[in-house]
């Protein structure tokens, strides 16, 4: 086998395609293309070069893929310098050992002292192992991998890091029942937790809301980001957002967005942003089925037929002021969502991963009636020291 760097729009298409030959269509997830190529050819927002990285085997046949990338934010918010590595899919345990080998020999070089990953490109943006659920299809934002993945990551030296859960959560028919609702309230649940809050309550609050739309998006960007980043600031993993990569994370929203779908809390006395939720209608079936390449007419044909994928939706990302958190405001927005989501015709709600040590966060799900659906983690390792194996046909 012998590992190489992708350098050539051949080999790029060959790193695209890879995940199509793996695994089955229905439940991976594939990595949007544009970005796969922004990172190839420089002009992502990543402060640092991201290497590209196919697997050979002895008959020319790609069997693996995954970047090789640094971040020093990162290394800071986790007191070791890493390399880190991403978009990885492997076909068995050969080529598996095989990459590895090759990403501890660059960190070796980097200076690194752990391996940390698979992040796309950082662990706040994308990327992870699921370790549960292998029979549920990813989705946008999430990751999917066959189920002898975390065996093969730890059978080669690495250590769970940061595990966490993806959720899930059927939303009744407007006027029905949800968990927590009425006599089906547990213990210290909120009877009121499926009803849509009232100006009242709001009012009560000192809360207004505000109602995302299209053509706010671009003003709402930069206020959004300076809450998200105040509001994720504690966590272990979190890596603050530039300007340059919240622009590229939200290329595109506008053309996607469901204006019932992003919220925002506002402190009616000052008019500033406090909470915020935004959830996007789940069109990764549609990204299966073009492998990830959605180009200008994909993205033509997928705002024709964008009221094909109003049933399902995605929970990306909400967050609340961190001098705000644990007075009822993320409580509010959730229930507007759901709300909305039944009176949009949405069925059902999946949310990227909540870590296992945030059981607030799981408390609020499972208060609507959500269940964990993939258990997820991140992997580190220490680099191992340079041996004298032969030439491995790095390129």
């Amino acid at each position: 086998m012998r590992v190489e760097t992708v350098r050539t729009r051949r080999q790029l298409r060959e790193f695209l395609d890879l995940p199509g030959r793996l695994h089955p269509r229905d439940l991976a997830v594939p990595l949007l293309a544009s970005t796969v190529e922004s990172w190839w050819r420089g002009t992502s927002p990543h402060p640092g070069p991201v290497e590209l990285l196919l697997v050979r085997d002895a008959s020319g046949t790609v069997v693996g893929r995954s970047t090789a990338h640094t971040d020093t934010r990162l290394d800071v918010r986790l007191g070791v310098r890493s390399l880190l590595f991403g978009a990885t899919e492997i076909a068995d345990d050969a080529a598996a050992a095989e990459l590895v080998a090759a990403l501890d020999e660059r960190a070796r070089a980097a200076g690194a002292e752990q391996l940390f990953g698979p992040v796309s490109l950082l662990p706040n943006q994308a990327g992870g192992v699921i370790t549960s659920g292998f029979d549920e299809r990813g989705f946008v934002e999430s990751a999917w991998n066959p189920q002898w993945y975390p065996g093969m990551y730890e059978a080669l030296g690495f250590e769970r890091w940061g595990e966490s859960d993806t959720w899930v959560v059927d939303i009744p028919a407007p006027g029905a029942a949800l968990a927590g609702d009425g006599a089906s309230a547990g213990p210290g649940e909120s009877s009121t937790a499926a009803r849509r809050p009232t100006p009242d309550e709001w009012s009560r609050a000192g809360l207004t809301l505000e109602h995302g739309t299209r053509r706010k998006v671009r003003h709402l960007v930069p206020e959004l980001l300076t809450l998200l980043n105040s509001s994720f600031a504690q966590l272990p993993y979190y890596t603050q957002i530039t300007p340059e990569e919240m622009a590229a994370a939200t290329d595109g929203l506008s053309f996607l967005l469901d204006e019932r779908l992003l919220l925002l809390a506002r402190d009616a006395g000052s008019g500033e942003a406090v909470g915020f939720v935004l959830v996007i209608p789940d069109i990764t079936r549609f990204l299966q089925r073009r492998g990830g390449r959605l180009g200008p007419l994909r993205q033509l044909q997928l705002l024709a037929t964008r009221g094909r994928y109003r049933e399902e939706a995605v929970l990306v990302v909400q967050g609340t002021e961190p001098a705000r958190q644990g007075h009822g405001v993320l409580s509010l927005l959730t229930r507007e969502l759901h709300a909305n989501l039944a009176a949009g015709g949405y069925t059902r709600l999946r949310s990227t991963y909540v870590g296992r040590d945030n059981p607030g966060s799981a408390r609020a799900f499972a208060r609507m009636g959500g269940r964990p659906l993939h258990g997820y983690t991140f992997y580190t390792r220490g680099v191992v020291p340079s041996t004298a194996r032969p030439d491995r046909g790095l390129t």
